[in-house]
């Protein structure tokens, strides 16, 4: 069993997932994979057990209930702390996420709680993108930095590791996100208890098949809750990191 578990949420990836899971797989035996589908009618699901359903390094979860890659995310996320890997990592699966970068994450790792693949540090970007997405996305951390209180520069960044035992201290009960808003959320919630993140550079590439699932209504809402984060998720007494 490796240490370090890749969570991929997934909805209608049917042409993406398996050219990602090789490439997770390929980074080495310390990296397992987790797909949690969406219910995706496209057969994402499907596409993982018929290539898959034999690796004992691949594994597979199909929620039921309510869709949403927030919530997503927290089941593959509560799957990994219940099976105590040490190093929980989450990523796209539509190919815009480089798999090559997951060891520089579990490099990161070794020195900080949280690990972040960031496009707002030197030697980080994006490719395949107009210039008003990109601005989209620095103006959008901008304003998460200052709403939050956050030092991190990328705080969207869907791209990230972290020790179990950050994961182990988000107050689950307290986390609302059920889109992509769900990022900083947690990001929040470990940062405000006193674990370090540590960011390294990374370039997202726009995926090559497939339409992104992100809507401006989406990240609207999500920089809209801030205010509201903050005070659902600040550190209770005795919720600190424990040294």
């Amino acid at each position: 069993m490796g240490d370090a578990l890749v969570v991929l949420p997934t909805y209608n990836e049917r042409g993406n997932i398996a050219a990602v899971l090789e490439g997770v797989l390929a980074q080495g035996e310390r990296f397992e994979a987790l797909v949690v589908d969406d219910q995706s009618p496209d057969g994402t699901a499907d596409a993982v057990r018929e290539k898959f359903g034999t690796n004992p390094r691949a594994h597979l979860l199909v929620r039921s209930g309510p869709r949403g890659r927030g919530l997503a995310g927290a089941e593959g996320f509560r799957w990994a702390i219940e099976r105590k890997y040490d190093y929980i990592i989450e990523m796209d699966a539509d190919g815009s996420h480089d798999p090559a970068t997951l060891p520089a994450l579990l490099e990161a790792l070794g020195r900080a709680d949280v690990a972040i693949a960031s496009r707002l540090v030197p030697g980080g970007g994006e490719e395949g993108r107009g210039i008003a997405r990109r601005w989209i996305t620095k103006a959008a951390n901008a304003y998460l930095r200052l709403a939050l209180g956050l030092k991190v520069r990328d705080c969207t960044t869907g791209y990230r590791g972290f020790r179990r035992s950050a994961l182990e201290a988000v107050p689950w009960d307290r986390i609302r996100a059920a889109g992509p808003a769900i990022v900083q959320e947690i990001l929040y919630a470990v940062a405000v208890r006193g674990f370090s993140i540590e960011e390294i550079p990374f370039v997202f590439r726009e995926r090559d098949w497939g339409k992104s699932k992100l809507r401006i209504g989406m990240l609207l809402a999500g920089l809209a809750d801030a205010a509201l984060m903050r005070k659902r998720l600040d550190a209770k007494p005795g919720e600190g990191k424990t040294l």
